[in-house]
C-alpha cells in the first residue's frame, strides 16, 4: 500500500516541471494522462488491500466447509472441521410441497389427490474460531420443531466432538433408505433419531470408523421437559407406556421418557473388485423414567451393510429392540404432532437397492432410481407385521429436488395404518414431494 502511494507521489512530482515547459494543448494532454495513471494506481492499491485482507483471514481463522452430499428430504451438509474457511454462520434452508393420491381415503380419491404445503426449514452452519455450529429448525402448519442443533470441535486429526441435539449413531448412516418416507425403522425410532447429548466421532481411517454417544434425554427435555405437546418433534421417541383400555392413537395417561442412553456404531470399510462396502454393528441401551423414578429400560442392536458398485447402492440391515416396563406389551411414540403405538419388542429387516444415473438434460443434473423394502415382525403384542415397499426415483435440477414415490404398505404409519395394526389389506400411496433448497 505505501509503495503504491510513493509511486503516485513520484509520478506527480516528476511530471510537474514538464507542464511548465509545454504548450497549453500539450499540458492538457499530459494532465489527462496523469489523471489516468493516478486512477490506475488507485485501482491497484484497492486490489492490494483486498488481497492483504484475504491473506490475513486465511492465516488466522479456521472454519468448516460443507462436505458434498446428496440432497434428500432431510439431508443436511456434513461438516469437516479440518477445512479452512473464514469465520461466519451461513444460512440455508428448504421449502417443500407435497402431492398425494391414496387408496385409504375416499375423499382423497374423489378429489383426485391432494396438494399441500409440507415444510419450511432454516439451516445454520459455520464456525466462530475453532467451534462449529449446525442447526435446523422446521416450520409446519401444525407445529414448529428443532431437528438438530449442536456445536462441534475437532479434538484431534480424526476425532470430533458434538454436543447438543445431535444424531444418535445407529444403523446405516446417515439414512437407511433412499425415499421420502425413510424405512420402517424410522417409525420405531431407529433411523435418523436426534436426542440431547454428546457424540464422539472418529473419521474413517485405517478402514474403520467409530461413533460413540451419550444422550441425557430426548430432544424435548425428557419426561418432564417444558413443552406444551410432547408429540411436537421430528424424531420418533418413547413418551409413555400404552395402558390397557387406551386406543392406539390416544393421548397417553402415564408419561415416560428416555434418559441416560449409551449408543455406539462401529463400521469397517473394504474394497474388492471395485465393490466398496461398509459393514457395521450398532447397539444402544438406556433407561425409562416416569418423572419420579426409573420405570424400566430399553435396548436395540443392529447389523448393517452399505455397498457401492459403480452407480449401484445396496443397503441391508437387521435390527432388534426391546422396551422393558413391567408387563407392558405396547409403547406410545410421539412425532409430527400426534401419538401412535409400537410393540414393546420386535425385529425388523430392510433391503434397499438404488441406481444413480448422472444426467445433463436442461437443468436436470441427476436421477436416482430405488426400491426400498422394510418389515417389522415378531412383535411382542402379537399384532400383524408392518410392511412397506417404496418404488420410485428422485430428481435433482438446480435448487429443486423432487421425490416420485409409489408406496405399498400394511400397518404402516402415514400409509393408512399403525405400527400395531392388524389389517390384512395392502394400502397404496402415490406421492410427489417437491423441494427447493437454498
Amino acid at each position: 500500500m505505501l509503495k503504491q502511494s510513493f509511486l503516485a507521489l513520484f509520478v506527480s512530482t516528476a511530471l510537474t516541471p514538464a507542464f511548465a515547459a509545454t504548450e497549453p494543448d500539450e499540458q492538457q494532454e499530459l494532465r489527462a494522462q496523469l489523471d489516468l495513471l493516478k486512477a490506475q494506481i488507485a485501482q491497484l492499491e484497492a486490489r492490494l488491500a483486498a488481497q492483504e485482507q484475504r491473506n490475513v483471514a486465511a492465516d488466522t481463522t479456521t472454519s468448516v466447509e460443507p462436505a458434498t452430499v446428496a440432497i434428500t428430504a432431510d439431508a443436511a451438509p456434513a461438516t469437516d472441521l479440518a477445512s479452512a474457511q473464514p469465520d461466519g454462520i451461513r444460512v440455508g434452508g428448504a421449502i417443500r410441497t407435497n402431492y398425494s393420491h391414496t387408496s385409504y381415503s375416499d375423499g382423497n380419491k374423489n378429489r383426485g389427490g391432494d396438494f399441500d404445503f409440507d415444510i419450511f426449514r432454516l439451516n445454520l452452519s459455520g464456525s466462530v474460531g475453532d467451534v462449529t455450529l449446525d442447526a435446523e429448525i422446521r416450520f409446519f402448519d401444525y407445529m414448529t420443531t428443532v431437528k438438530y442443533a449442536y456445536v462441534g470441535y475437532q479434538l484431534a486429526e480424526h476425532w470430533q466432538v458434538q454436543t447438543g441435539i445431535t444424531q444418535v449413531p445407529f444403523g446405516n448412516w446417515p439414512y437407511n433408505s433412499h425415499n421420502y418416507f425413510f424405512s420402517t425403522n424410522y417409525y420405531i425410532g431407529l433411523e435418523d433419531d436426534h436426542d440431547l447429548g454428546i457424540l464422539f466421532k472418529r473419521r474413517l481411517a485405517n478402514n474403520w470408523q467409530l461413533d460413540l454417544g451419550f444422550f441425557k434425554n430426548d430432544e424435548l427435555g425428557g419426561v418432564d421437559g417444558y413443552v406444551s405437546n410432547r408429540a411436537d418433534r421430528y424424531s420418533y421417541d418413547i413418551v409413555a407406556a400404552r395402558l390397557p383400555g387406551e386406543g392406539i392413537y390416544d393421548d397417553p395417561n402415564a408419561a415416560l421418557g428416555e434418559y441416560n442412553t449409551l449408543s455406539g456404531r462401529f463400521a469397517y470399510h473394504t474394497e474388492f473388485n471395485s465393490v466398496k462396502t461398509e459393514v457395521g454393528v450398532s447397539a444402544l441401551s438406556g433407561g425409562l423414567h416416569d418423572g419420579i423414578r426409573r420405570a424400566g429400560d430399553y435396548y436395540a442392536w443392529g447389523l448393517h451393510l452399505n455397498s457401492h458398485y459403480g452407480n449401484w447402492n445396496l443397503q441391508l440391515q437387521h435390527t432388534q429392540y426391546a422396551y422393558n416396563v413391567n408387563d407392558i406389551k405396547q409403547m406410545v411414540v410421539g412425532s409430527y404432532g400426534f401419538y401412535d403405538s409400537i410393540a414393546a419388542e420386535a425385529k425388523s429387516g430392510t433391503f434397499n437397492l438404488a441406481y444413480s444415473l448422472p444426467l445433463q438434460w436442461g437443468p436436470v443434473t441427476g436421477v436416482q432410481f430405488y426400491n426400498n423394502y422394510g418389515l417389522v415382525y415378531d412383535k411382542s403384542d402379537a399384532s400383524a407385521n408392518t410392511m412397506m415397499n417404496v418404488t420410485g426415483f428422485s430428481l435433482a435440477a438446480g435448487g429443486l429436488f423432487t421425490y416420485f414415490d409409489l408406496v405399498h404398505a400394511r400397518n404402516q404409519p402415514f400409509v393408512g395404518g399403525s405400527a400395531v395394526g392388524n389389517s390384512k389389506e395392502t394400502e397404496r400411496r402415490f406421492n410427489i414431494n417437491i423441494g427447493y433448497y437454498f
